[in-house]
C-alpha cells in the first residue's frame, strides 16, 4: 500500500511539473519549446535541468510589456536568450554562462523571452531581427 501511494504521488507531482509545449520556427529548424506562463514557471525556467536537446527550449511569456531580467542560478546548461517584441521581432540575443549570478537585462520593453541551448541562435542563422512566428496557444497569453 505504502509502494503504490509512492508511485501515485509522484506520477501526481511528475505530471503536474509538465508545461505546455509549442512549435517554433527558427530559421529552417523547428523547436519545440516549453511554455513559461505562470510567475512560478517562469521563475523556475530551466533550473536543475542536466541537459536539453539541441532543438529543445523555453519561452517565457508576459502578460505585458516589460524589460525582464534572468540569471543563471541553479541552471547547468549554457543558454543563449532572445527578448522577442510582441509582434515577434528578436529585439536582442545574449548568451549566458550556467551558474552565473550576473543578471541579462533587456534594454527594450519585450513581451516574449526564449531560452535555447547556447549557439542555436547562430548554428540555425537567426539574429536580431528576425521575426518568430507566434502560434495561436502563445498568443492566447498575450493582452
Amino acid at each position: 500500500m505504502v509502494l503504490f501511494m509512492v508511485v501515485f504521488l509522484s506520477t501526481v507531482f511528475s505530471c503536474s511539473s509538465q508545461l505546455p509545449e509549442v512549435s517554433l520556427r527558427l530559421g529552417q529548424e523547428i523547436f519545440q519549446v516549453e511554455l513559461a506562463v505562470s510567475p512560478e514557471s517562469r521563475s523556475k525556467g530551466l533550473m536543475y535541468r542536466k541537459d536539453l536537446p539541441s532543438n529543445r527550449g523555453m519561452l517565457f511569456v508576459f502578460e505585458t510589456d516589460q524589460k525582464p531580467s534572468f540569471w543563471m542560478k541553479n541552471t547547468f546548461i549554457p543558454l543563449s536568450i532572445a527578448f522577442i517584441a510582441k509582434d515577434g521581432t528578436i529585439r536582442e540575443i545574449f548568451d549566458m554562462t550556467p551558474g552565473s549570478l550576473r543578471p541579462i537585462e533587456s534594454t527594450f520593453e519585450v513581451r516574449f523571452a526564449l531560452e535555447v541551448p547556447q549557439g542555436a541562435f547562430k548554428r540555425v542563422g537567426v539574429d536580431i531581427g528576425y521575426r518568430i512566428e507566434m502560434p495561436p496557444e502563445v498568443l492566447r497569453y498575450v493582452k
